[in-house]
């Protein structure tokens, strides 16, 4: 995401989520706990919007995606979304489709690692959510509900048939998009679809402090870390190296890197700046 940044003002306040910054460490909320965070079309696009502006700013190093109240979040609502979409036509349905789409490449492109705090349900779209954040924190409450094919959609979307069979391998994800069944804590560990499963009530701790220490640590690395990660996925083999050494060579060239020697040569912790 480019810096550089045309005549829009900086968005404050947001109206469809709760955003905190403090000290490089972005925390969002959805704040709707009595329709346990349903998502509307307001919430989606706040979301696109937000990360792209933060990706710009580029004053965040990390960000944490929660939900408030019983659960992270149940998907769509029923009837702000799906009710309103039975009347679209083509081209509206196209539109809002390409729009929820753009929030997950959002979540994969954006220059800061995401980590989302699981509690409770993470439904529809919600899972989608999780599913393409870098790291997913979760307590044994969590559980996750790819449910598309239960209202007689594809199973395939916002990127789930793309992200879910690169964490959990292809049997999983046919049986999770096909079928749509609730998948608990531990078989979410066990498969892979968490990074780090806490004890109950803890996530949004837990999650916290992984944003503190990745938001310590040296961001430029970690941007063209998350971002080769994502680029390599659909490359072979000789293409991915090529990209790898570009990269190296370029951060062989930062102020991080000659901070680490410094750092090493001097028996001190490195001090990251980022670049």
């Amino acid at each position: 995401m480019s810096p550089f940044t045309g005549s829009a003002a900086r968005t404050d306040p947001w109206r469809h989520l709760r955003v905190e910054l403090a000290d490089g460490v972005a925390t969002v909320t959805l704040a709707r706990p009595e329709k346990l965070n349903a998502l509307t079309f307001g919430a989606y696009a706040d979301l696109r919007d937000l990360l792209a502006e933060l990706s710009r700013e580029r004053a965040v190093r990390a960000l944490v995606l929660a939900g408030e109240g019983r659960g992270f979040c149940s998907g769509g609502d029923v009837d702000e979304i799906i009710g309103a979409t039975l009347s679209m036509d083509t081209a509206q349905l196209v539109d809002f489709n390409r729009m929820t789409g753009q929030v997950v490449r959002a979540i994969r492109e954006c220059p800061f690692p995401v980590i989302a705090a699981l509690h409770g349900v993470a439904a529809g779209a919600g899972a989608v959510l999780a599913l393409a954040a870098d790291f997913r924190v979760a307590d044994p409450t969590a559980r996750f509900a790819f449910l598309f094919t239960r209202v007689g959609l594809s199973g395939g979307d916002m990127g789930a048939a793309y992200l879910l069979p690169r964490v959990v391998g292809l049997g999983h994800a046919t049986r999770l998009l096909m079928l749509g069944e609730p998948v608990r804590a531990a078989e979410a560990e066990r498969i892979g679809l968490i990074s780090e499963l806490t004890e109950e009530g803890d996530a949004d701790t837990a999650a916290a402090a992984l944003a503190r220490r990745l938001a310590d640590g040296p961001a430029l690395a970690y941007a063209q870390t998350k971002a080769l990660l994502t680029a390599e996925l659909d490359m072979p083999l000789a293409a991915a190296v090529e990209l790898d050494a570009s990269t190296q060579a370029l951060l062989m060239t930062g102020e991080d890197y000659a901070e680490f020697h410094r750092a090493f040569t001097e028996k001190r912790p490195p001090k990251w700046k980022g670049r």
